[in-house]
């Protein structure tokens, strides 16, 4: 199987969640490329939408690698990946530099994204974290346990496309994961979609203006919304 693009995934997905839709779940999405998957989900279930600003950590001189994630909030939440830290022989400054690197970077997310915005409440609902699917699994540990810490009375991990070995961890993290499709050899995510390309800042403010905050529906998208 392969996604035409991240809103035919989500679109999938949403037939998988629709179960929840009776249950008035909050819809978390990873931006950037968490969005438009999201985005279907929340349409289809009549869902509020919001945003997990996560970012991962790169090895310096390979920064696609990830040695660990952070989280806004309060009080920063960071996932290390020691197994990738000690064979990449990066030192704690290292680490500590590239990760102030990724604070600056979810501040400016948050400030483009989100401005003055109401954020949704999760304390005691369900909430589904979507992506447009799990490499290494460092961000989504670290979005997962995030949400966990806000104390939601479910919490669901659902992604179109995961390797099979990141998935044990992840089910560690959260009450339920649902994954269409796993891979043991794996890759990269963007070679189970045909259309992968970046989705951009202007997208993601654009999906959350159709889901205003505090509203349960969403307005449908037209022809011409993006990745459509």
């Amino acid at each position: 199987m392969s996604f035409r693009n991240r809103s035919d995934a989500g679109r999938r997905l949403a037939a998988r969640l629709a179960t929840y839709k009776d249950q008035q779940p909050v819809i978390l999405a990873l931006p950037r490329g968490g969005a438009p998957v999201a985005a279907e989900v929340a349409a289809a279930l009549e869902a509020p939408l919001d945003l997990v600003l996560v970012r991962k950590i790169g090895v310096p001189l390979q920064p696609e690698l990830a040695m660990g994630a952070v989280v806004d909030g309060a009080s920063p939440i960071i996932v290390r990946n020691e197994d990738v830290i000690r064979l990449a022989g990066v030192d704690e400054s290292e680490f500590q530099a590239v990760c102030d690197d990724e604070l600056a970077e979810i501040e400016r997310r948050r400030q483009r994204y989100i401005g003055d915005r109401a954020r949704l409440d999760v304390k005691g609902r369900v909430a589904i974290v979507i992506d447009d699917g799990v490499a290494t699994g460092a961000t989504t540990r670290a979005a997962l346990q995030a949400i966990r810490s806000r104390q939601p009375r479910k919490l669901v991990l659902a992604v179109p496309v995961a390797p099979t070995d990141a998935l044990a961890s992840m089910r560690e993290e959260a009450d339920e994961v649902i994954c269409l499709e796993d891979h043991e050899i794996f890759g990269a995510i963007g070679y189970f979609y045909d259309d992968f390309r970046q989705t951009t800042d202007q997208e993601v403010i654009d999906i959350l203006a159709r889901f205003p905050a505090g509203s349960g529906e969403a307005e449908r998208a037209g022809p011409d919304s993006p990745d459509k």
